[in-house]
């Protein structure tokens, strides 16, 4: 599947440079299919870019841009990358999705998960940290 994606990427960029969306759909299914291959390193890259450019294009409460910090998130997770993903999780992407969706959507749960995953895995992690975190 990777050889089919990069080369659906290359199209998309070559051909339709103008769709922003559409090759932002490809960078993500490409990212996708590098962390399922345990490529994490590589998929960290790309997902850092979608972010980013999400964040630029759509501002940083919609739900794209949220969900795209959410697979950011999990991948800095995935690479024990924990203040991080604590910061993007706690400070950025929780705080906009439960602005933007409210507190009981199915995203502003997952991100609420996250964290408490990041700051349990997380082995410099403090009480003080957790309880700033409620």
């Amino acid at each position: 599947a990777l050889p089919v994606l990069e080369a659906n990427l290359a199209m998309r960029q070559r051909f339709g440079s103008h769709n922003e969306h559409g090759i932002l759909a490809g960078q993500t299914s490409l990212a996708s299919c590098l962390s399922d291959l345990g490529r994490q390193e590589e998929a960290l890259v790309l997902k850092r870019e979608i972010y980013a450019k999400e964040v630029a294009s759509l501002g940083f409460s919609h739900i794209d841009t949220i969900l795209d910090g959410t697979n950011l998130a999990n991948t800095l997770c995935n690479l024990a990358l924990w203040e991080e993903a604590r910061t993007l999780t706690g400070d950025q992407l929780l705080p906009a999705a439960q602005q933007s969706l409210g507190a009981d959507h199915d995203l502003t749960l997952r991100l609420n998960e996250t964290l408490a995953l990041v700051l349990f895995n997380n082995p410099d992690c403090t009480r003080d940290d957790v309880l700033e975190a409620e």
